[in-house]
């Protein structure tokens, strides 16, 4: 069932579309933003919220490689592998984070912190090659910056985390 919050997030998008069909999309994006994925009973609730048949959700959901139907990690790293991102050195980076991280793509990392999945083009072949962690874009990679931008968000947990014991 949905929570009231993720019905009022559908709610407020649905204003914006011409029917339920076309807020699909949004919907799933929310469902997963609150949920982390979307779970075949996320897919039902939207189903039923939307009028729609859950087979019919399921097909966009499988369909659009932005929404995550099964458990991903803390951070969805998606590294393109576009034509662009791959002459400039894109399985030199694969390897560098496979080893780094300790996985190989469409895997999570024993922690949970982070999933590896490749991404067919992220938009920015001209500073190729990229990847997104999350939200945040990051451009003209080679294996130095890919290691501070890793530091960067284990920094940023131990930080919460100390935040938060701090609180207890």
């Amino acid at each position: 069932m949905l929570s009231e919050q993720e019905r009022k997030e559908i709610e407020a998008h649905a204003r914006h579309y011409p029917n339920n069909r076309a807020v699909c999309i949004e919907a799933l994006k929310i469902v997963q933003q609150h949920r982390g994925w979307v779970s075949n009973e996320g897919i039902a609730d939207v189903a039923e919220a939307l009028q729609m048949k859950p087979a019919e959700l399921e097909s966009v959901a499988t369909f659009y490689n932005m929404i995550f139907r099964k458990p991903v990690g803390k951070h969805v790293i998606l590294l393109c592998d576009s034509v662009s991102c791959w002459i400039m050195g894109y399985e030199r980076l694969r390897q560098h984070l496979g080893d780094r991280l300790g996985i190989r793509p469409g895997q999570t990392t024993a922690d949970g912190r982070f999933t590896l999945l490749p991404n067919v083009c992220l938009g920015a072949c001209d500073h190729a090659p990229v990847m997104m962690v999350d939200d945040a874009h990051y451009q003209d990679l080679d294996p130095a910056r890919i290691d501070q931008i890793l530091a960067s968000y284990q920094q940023e947990e131990e930080k919460s985390t100390d935040g938060n014991t701090a609180d207890a």
